[in-house]
């Protein structure tokens, strides 16, 4: 049951925040191994003082911060972090230097909806 926040100081859009949720929602379940159904997103936009990067180069700062349940490998956290970037490179113009992602792990019980409670992952959708 990942929570998807992204902050920007890029200002979007609706066409450009519905087809970025979409898109990580999509990723997210693909590299995942889940289903979309509990994928929840989050798009800020900030003010660009509000937003800082010591790497950062001109243009629009991203970030991701994923809170999803643990257990996933390496691998697949590392493939849905660069899909994701390579997206917001090509779709939203966001400098490759201005990009970051952070996962938060947390226990499958820590993570619930109305309808249900996150188990552990087991590698299996």
């Amino acid at each position: 049951m990942p929570l998807l926040q992204f902050d920007t100081t890029r200002s979007l859009s609706a066409e450009e925040r519905t087809g970025l949720a979409e898109r990580v929602t999509a990723l997210y379940a693909e590299e995942m191994e889940t289903t979309t159904g509990h994928v929840a997103v989050t798009i800020r936009e900030r003010d660009p003082s509000a937003m800082h990067l010591g790497r950062e180069v001109e243009g629009p700062l991203l970030f991701l911060d994923a809170e999803i349940r643990r257990g996933r490998p390496f691998e697949r956290k590392r493939a849905f972090a660069l899909e994701t970037m390579a997206y917001a490179g090509d779709a939203l113009e966001i400098p490759d230097e201005n990009m970051k992602v952070v996962f938060t792990e947390h226990e499958g019980e820590a993570m619930m909806g109305v309808d249900r409670v996150g188990g552990e992952w087991d590698g299996e959708a």
